[in-house]
């Protein structure tokens, strides 16, 4: 979870979106069945029940879903555990697996480690009463998404626009600047700001996954639609021409010293959210381009969404205005009454709508209505989610392979964070990417 507009205000975002189409917010999803409903007489269906979930959350994010957890275990009298894994759910999940001692739900970050649990049988199939769910509540591409050799087994539960840039007002009114409609409007805005002697980007690239960000939303424009696919599925190799072009586009950001808050080096220390506070509380940049999930952290450092951290579109760099979505899909790793009531409550309307209550976060359920949300901003991108229906593409190295998409110092995080270390040779780096690729897609 972009446009041609030259500056972007929430009004001029709100025309945007609508020109994508006219979404529903049909209010046509049941509540969920008897599992996660109280019984006749106040009886809590799953009172003693103990459930336990594992996700990358922590932070914000961990808190705002623990209120979710919350109003579930209120409504149902189950008892949630929430384990919080680290960016590296596969070191976390792989043991408990093999030991036999999995969490009932696992919220994996990457569709593509789904898969492989799936052909391990490690994940149970989804019941009917959660399928229901999601028939009333999903378009069809998201139940495709989590499904393997036509068995469900998982749903994306919380969506993340991916197509963002988000800068500090006051740094752009400083410098004269105004946000950018295309890649080289976007480096001209940079320079403007870097000689108002402010550092134009802060990013989180000891975060690896933040540079794959990046890199797919600058890939999806510059080589378009067909290649993203073709190279999501390792279809084409990553020594391809349309990959060293948009590396060299990288290059112009990660490349210029006085662009990056503290240089290469000072990126590469910083993780996220760290390169958050910088921007909105320490206020020592001016942008950060990555998801609607910076709303949380950038609110924690004081900021006022919608009028000291704002967005704009991710620019082209191309033919095609990217729009890249990321997500985390929920998987039941025990066939148990608690597992699946949670899904099936997560999944439904009135969970959905919980947690859309609550910062940083949006819902891809049909069914939650933007006006839930809590600002004009996310109630906005929420509907753009909805009105894009099947016309999105997903976050690449989330469909990857965890080994080359997903993990810490592996892959295409690392080989990403060595290109900001040294973006003089992109072909050295497109050559180890695509051994390190041969190596996932076995």
């Amino acid at each position: 979870m972009r446009k041609t507009i030259a500056t972007v205000t929430l009004t001029g975002l709100a025309l945007a979106l609508a020109a994508c189409g006219s979404g529903s917010s049909q209010d046509t999803a049941t509540t969920p069945s008897q599992n996660t409903s109280p019984a006749g007489g106040g009886a809590k269906p799953l009172q003693g029940e103990k459930i336990e979930v594992a996700a990358v959350w922590t932070g914000a994010e961990q808190s705002n879903f623990e209120k979710v957890l919350q109003a579930f275990e209120e409504k149902t009298g189950a008892d949630v555990t929430f384990a919080s894994t680290g960016d590296n759910i596969g070191a976390y999940l792989g043991p408990r697996v093999q030991g036999g001692s999995p969490p009932d739900v696992a919220i994996l970050p990457q569709p593509g480690l789904a898969k492989q649990y799936a052909q391990q049988n490690a994940l149970k199939p989804l019941t009917p009463e959660v399928l229901n769910q999601i028939d009333q509540n999903y378009t069809p591409y998201w139940k495709d998404l989590g499904s393997v050799d036509g068995k469900v087994y998982g749903v994306l539960v919380k969506a993340a626009h991916k197509s963002l840039v988000w800068y500090r007002a006051q740094a752009f009114d400083d410098a004269g600047a105004k946000p950018p409609a295309t890649w080289d409007e976007l480096l001209t805005t940079a320079q403007t700001i870097a000689d108002s002697g402010t550092a134009p980007f802060s990013l989180c690239a000891a975060s690896g996954w933040t540079l794959t960000d990046l890199f797919e939303n600058l890939y999806l424009s510059t080589a378009g639609p067909e290649k993203y696919d073709q190279l999501s599925n390792h279809e084409i190799p990553w020594t391809d021409p349309s990959v060293t072009a948009t590396l060299e586009k990288l290059a112009q950001v990660v490349g210029k010293k006085e662009f990056l808050l503290d240089g290469s080096a000072g990126a590469l220390q910083t993780d996220f959210p760290t390169c958050v506070t910088k921007v909105f509380g320490q206020k020592k940049a001016a942008m950060i381009p990555e998801a609607d999930f910076v709303a949380a952290s950038a609110t924690q450092s004081g900021a006022k969404i919608g009028e000291d951290a704002k967005i704009f579109p991710f620019p082209k760099s191309g033919d095609t205005a990217p729009v890249v979505l990321g997500g985390d899909v929920a998987v039941a790793m025990k066939d148990s009454k608690g597992a699946m009531a949670l899904l099936e409550y997560l999944t439904s309307k009135e969970g959905g709508e919980t947690w859309a209550k609550l910062p940083g976060y949006l819902s891809p359920n049909r069914n939650v209505s933007p006006d839930v949300y809590p600002d004009e901003l996310t109630k906005q991108l929420a509907q753009t989610i909805v009105s894009a229906g099947e016309a999105v593409r997903y976050d690449m190295s989330d469909l990857a392979p965890s080994a080359f998409g997903g993990t810490e110092g592996k892959g295409e995080w690392k080989l990403l964070q060595d290109f900001v270390r040294n973006p003089s040779d992109a072909k050295s780096i497109q050559s180890k990417l695509e051994d390190e690729a041969k190596k996932a897609w076995k």
